[in-house]
């Protein structure tokens, strides 16, 4: 009846079917495959209580159905009750014993729950009767990964990729994996092994590429990704990894190129956009940029990346108020991101919005206070506006985080002689002077006037010994 109902209909009208059925209170007796189609068409609609109903229903009529006991476990497993669903496992493990779904579906729900030692043990049960291991060994070296245990979790990962050198998530999960532990430059003789094994494994010369890339050693990531591009042109991600690190070499114009690429492979979205607009961007093509960021959040709105992005074109264009949306955007999205908070400072301060820039300056000095140009800009907005205190005050606080900082040391001088306190700024300027004699020219950017840099030349040359 199911299999006929489902090939005249979709599951959309045979949930439609089931629900009348049961109004009418027709559904006293209907065959095993209706209940599990409707199931899994509630289960693919997220509709989880109705889902549960439709598991109780059958399970009155087919109580041993190890496929209903088992779909009332998934249920109970979305609706985080996690227990119950592993007593239902249990009964339908008695049913079918050793039934991969059944012990996959246990070790998930494990995993769910945070035991992933009893979750692991039910994989490596699962090992021993799937024809894919390397998919096996992949879930445990991700439930080792959880529990932080890199080391278990690459072990896993390598003997995924010993059953299947193609296994891509192993493959980049490995690196991290050694990243974490420090092995990152063993590992380099490792993924030697597998193109030594087969020269043309795209994803052996693309992870290559990842390791070399967070070793920094540029030029040979971006040898190991032009190889993957030689054996795959249209492997977007090779494109993709390339554009990144012509970013890290400053090689601005071959990273739009490689995103392009990407683009033209993969089509658009908003990271490749976000991507080909960062490029942009530093090319000072704000324009296209800005096109490039638009696109980006017209796909994904949220994208706080490209709502950043877009502001930081339009503060380089000296678009300060069009800039402040931009930005302000991009932080009721993500207020954790230091440059976001300290962009909007500067463009709040361009635009003599004093308040408002200082309350940004601190967002950012909380989120990152060792960011020296956040200091430097907080303290400048005082002083330009004659509040010499408050800019003696905001860099005190600087030096409590950069005591050894020259560059504070001299700008505490200058605002203390702007307030004044002679006798202190002295004393700043002294040690300004031991830990970087050189910079003293900082002294005279807020001092133009040449009587006043002649006597505080004066007393510096006192120091040049």
């Amino acid at each position: 009846m199911s299999d006929q109902f489902r090939n005249r209909e979709d599951g959309h009208n045979l949930i439609r079917w089931f629900e009348n059925q049961l109004k009418n209170n027709d559904a006293h007796f209907l065959d095993l495959n209706v209940y599990v189609d409707v199931i899994e068409d509630y289960l693919d609609e997220e509709k989880y209580k109705k889902a549960l109903k439709t598991c109780n229903l059958g399970i009155a009529q087919y109580p041993y159905s190890a496929e209903l006991l088992f779909n009332k476990a998934q249920t109970l497993g979305h609706l985080e009750r996690y227990e119950e669903a592993l007593a239902e496992l249990d009964r339908a493990a008695n049913l079918q014993p050793n039934d991969y779904d059944i012990l996959m579906l246990r070790s998930n729900i494990l995993s769910w729950m945070g035991d992933y030692q009893g979750s692991v043990a039910e994989l490596k049960r699962l090992v021993k009767l799937s024809e894919e291991k390397d998919e096996i060994y992949y879930q445990i070296g991700m439930a080792f990964q959880h529990t932080a245990d890199y080391r278990q979790a690459a072990k896993y990962y390598k003997l995924a990729l010993q059953w299947n050198l193609h296994h891509e998530d192993a493959m980049y999960e490995l690196a991290y994996c050694l990243d974490m532990t420090g092995e990152l430059e063993d590992s380099l003789s490792y993924y030697q092994q597998f193109i030594d094994k087969d020269p043309y494994s795209v994803q052996a010369w693309y992870n290559l590429g990842i390791v070399y890339n967070k070793l920094e050693r540029f030029d040979k990531a971006i040898q190991a990704y032009e190889y993957a591009i030689l054996i795959d042109d249209t492997f977007g991600s090779a494109h993709f990894n390339m554009g990144n690190t012509y970013m890290n070499l400053k090689e601005y114009r071959k990273a739009y190129d490689a995103y392009r690429k990407t683009h033209d492979i993969e089509g658009g979205n908003a990271e490749t956009y976000c991507c080909m607009g960062a490029a942009l961007e530093k090319l000072e093509s704000y324009n296209r940029a800005m096109r490039m960021y638009s696109k980006a959040t017209k796909l994904d709105e949220e994208y706080d990346e490209a709502w950043f992005g877009f502001g930081a074109c339009l503060h380089q264009q000296e678009r300060w108020m069009e800039a402040t949306y931009a930005l302000r955007k991009a932080l009721r999205l993500n207020d954790a991101n230091y440059l976001y908070w300290y962009t909007l400072a500067e463009a709040e301060r361009k635009l003599g919005n004093i308040a408002s820039s200082s309350e940004a300056y601190e967002e950012a000095t909380l989120l990152n206070p060792l960011y020296l140009e956040i200091w430097q800009g907080w303290s400048h907005l005082y002083f330009e506006n004659s509040n010499f205190e408050m800019a003696v005050s905001v860099t005190m606080g600087a030096l409590e985080e950069l005591p050894d900082n020259p560059d504070l040391l001299y700008y505490a001088t200058a605002y203390l002689i702007s307030d004044g306190q002679y006798k202190d700024a002295f004393i700043y300027l002294e040690n300004a002077l031991t830990l970087d004699f050189d910079k003293h020219e900082i002294l005279y950017d807020f001092f133009p006037k040449l009587e006043t840099q002649k006597a505080l030349f004066k007393i510096i040359d006192q120091y040049r010994n």
